[in-house]
């Protein structure tokens, strides 16, 4: 099922840490948003995200939206 097709997530947004390669939950919630299509993405579901500017990204195609937007891409 695509991320976009899945029922919105109920409850706070949360505050993560990403690392590398995993991620801390700092404040519990159902979900985070993406940083470039504001997307909710639940937590169960986030496998994209940047270390260096702490951000989520809902997609592929949003990491490589978000590197073009920084010059890197």
């Amino acid at each position: 099922m695509n991320i976009s097709n899945r029922v919105p997530p109920i409850g706070p947004e949360a505050s993560v840490d990403y690392g590398h390669g995993d991620f801390r939950v700092v404040r519990p919630g159902a979900f985070v948003r993406c940083a470039v299509t504001g997307v909710p993405i639940r937590l169960e579901d986030l496998r994209y995200w940047s270390v260096e500017w702490q951000e989520a990204y809902a997609s592929p195609d949003a990491v490589l939206t978000r590197l073009k937007r920084a010059g890197r891409a």
